[in-house]
């Protein structure tokens, strides 16, 4: 017990507490993924529900420093994605003023879309984007950004860069290889942000993990390293 003890106190002097979320699925099997994220960083699932009126049961009981939410199981009886998930969201805040609220969706018609943002969403996000991208999200809805990652990826990437290669050795993922090699034939993170419909910021963060992983300094070396390793088709490095 002393020891347990002991070990406990330490590592809270050297590591901020946990934050907490509530998170909302109709489907178990999307909660547990969404729990295992959660907890790889380092946020603490404090509870989990299948509908609007067990999250708000939840959000009274153990007020989270984060809901994520999927926007039909908010929306119980709003077809249209309004009324309700607003409603939800504003008691979110009213239980905790600096709650962040992450909702996930299948639609990406820009009403719907537009709604969960004008209901006090932090990020809104596909249900079928990449996992690092609903990571991002999470992490920048802690800096005060606005998010918005695609079920799917928009297809003015191209051909080309969905069939990008990942280089085994370099330990990129899929989606830092797809943003190395349209920076490489020279596109600005400006619009590589809007091209991936993601933020400047999110952008920036995977080149940041890119140029680590390849032990560059900077876009051009990482260019270099693309042209060299076969990921874009011609020398477009300065």
């Amino acid at each position: 017990m002393s020891t347990d003890l002991h070990a406990r106190t330490a590592a809270s002097s050297t590591h901020l507490p946990l934050r907490t979320a509530v998170i909302v699925d109709e489907h178990p099997l999307w909660l547990d993924a969404l729990e295992r994220l959660l907890d790889a960083l380092d946020v603490d699932v404090v509870g989990r529900a299948g509908g609007r009126d067990e999250a708000m049961e939840l959000l009274e009981q153990h007020p989270p420093d984060m809901l994520v939410a999927d926007l039909t199981a908010l929306d119980d009886e709003a077809a249209d994605g309004g009324s309700d998930l607003c409603s939800a969201l504003m008691r979110a805040r009213e239980i905790n003023p600096d709650i962040k609220c992450i909702v996930l969706s299948d639609s990406a018609d820009p009403v719907v879309l537009n709604r969960a943002f004008g209901s006090g969403a932090n990020a809104v996000c596909g249900k079928r984007t990449e996992p690092e991208d609903l990571a991002a999200a999470i992490r920048q809805s802690f800096n005060n950004s606005i998010h918005f990652a695609p079920p799917k990826r928009v297809a003015a990437v191209g051909e080309a860069a969905a069939k990008a290669v990942v280089v085994e050795s370099s330990g990129l993922t899929k989606r830092e290889v797809e943003i190395l090699r349209l920076a490489a034939d020279g596109h600005s993170n400006a619009q590589l942000a809007q091209m991936l419909w993601v933020t400047e910021q999110t952008i920036k963060f995977h080149l940041s993990n890119i140029y680590r992983k390849l032990g560059v300094a900077n876009r051009t070396e990482a260019s270099r390293w693309a042209q060299r390793n076969g990921l874009v088709l011609e020398d477009t490095a300065a």
